[in-house]
């Protein structure tokens, strides 16, 4: 099986605000602190520079404490942008203030209800999308993004989802055919076609690492799965998650990459 690996040229992040701190999370692990968050935030900004994007900086948008979560509101692939309806309803609002950034370099289609989508549930590998169902994410909005992404020649497999807020919170692509991936997923029946590199439990947040242009960001503090993903032969770059492990996020939600 061969596998494009993505080239993106942009990536699109948002601010955090101060509202941030009072966001959706189940994690129990404190309230995080503002400005660490913000230097947490700024040094990831400073790491997709670093690898050659453009990177579109949006400010924070008050009212929407999650909407520093950029990746769950859309779905941008080379040929079309798909613009998501969150499953919490308290972050539906975020996808209207995408609509003229993403626009501008995409023409947009919409999941609507009663679909329910989230970006963090997507994973694409070249041109196979995964899609967890979630708590955030039902099978009307899996049917619903196959449909718009069909006639681009995608192919899509529904997933569903047990522990975790996401599907990416459990499972994502390092490169070529491999993917990082939780024990719960290690032996799934639709991930057989990958090799896996599977995180021990204790580890399982460091399976939302993110790859972009051949190079690998994975948080800090994980140093057995840094040792497991050596073997790949990658670049990669350990950033600081800490306060945004508090609200439930990681690094792929933090961007939108394409």
């Amino acid at each position: 099986m061969n596998i494009a690996e993505p080239l993106f040229q942009y990536a699109i992040v948002r601010q955090p605000g101060p509202d941030a701190l009072h966001g959706l999370t189940s994690a129990d692990l404190g309230i995080p602190g503002y400005e660490l968050l913000l230097e947490q935030h700024a040094a990831y900004v400073a790491a997709l520079k670093s690898l050659g994007l453009n990177v579109i900086e949006l400010e924070a948008l008050p009212g929407y404490p999650d909407a520093y979560f950029v990746e769950d509101v859309a779905v941008v692939l080379p040929e079309v942008a798909v613009l998501t309806r969150p499953g919490a309803v308290e972050r539906r609002g975020e996808v209207l203030h995408m609509v003229n950034v993403i626009g501008r370099y995409r023409s947009l289609v919409s999941i609507v209800t009663p679909g329910t989508l989230d970006g963090g549930d997507v994973l694409v590998v070249d041109k196979h999308i995964m899609v967890g169902l979630s708590d955030r994410t039902n099978a009307e909005g899996a049917r619903q993004l196959e449909l718009a992404l069909s006639p681009f020649g995608y192919t899509t497999t529904p997933i569903p989802v047990g522990d975790g807020l996401h599907f990416k919170s459990s499972v994502n692509h390092v490169g070529g055919r491999t993917l990082l991936v939780t024990t719960a997923f290690a032996d799934h029946p639709a991930l057989t076609a990958y090799d896996r590199i599977v995180v021990a439990d204790e580890d399982a947040y460091a399976a939302n690492t993110l790859f972009i242009n051949g190079t690998l960001i994975m948080p800090a503090g994980f140093a057995a799965v840094r040792n497991q993903l050596d073997v790949l032969n990658r670049p990669i770059i350990t950033l600081d998650t800490s306060e945004m492990r508090k609200m439930d996020g990681g690094l792929t939600c933090l961007s939108l990459r394409f």
